[in-house]
């Protein structure tokens, strides 16, 4: 849960960032590296099963 917390105090400031500079690219960035993120992280947890099946 503190994990969560800490992701969205940086996700936060990743916002007020791209805000206060105008930087609106830094948010496809953030976006395509937090779903990669997520790819990983489930891919890792699918592998085991998957081995099983062959």
């Amino acid at each position: 849960m503190l994990f969560l917390r800490h992701l969205g105090r940086l996700l936060k400031e990743f916002g007020s960032f791209a805000w206060h500079n105008k930087a609106w690219w830094i948010i496809p960035v953030v976006v395509v590296l937090l779903l990669l993120a997520v790819f990983i992280v489930a891919g890792q947890a699918v592998a085991p099963f998957i081995y099983t099946l062959f």
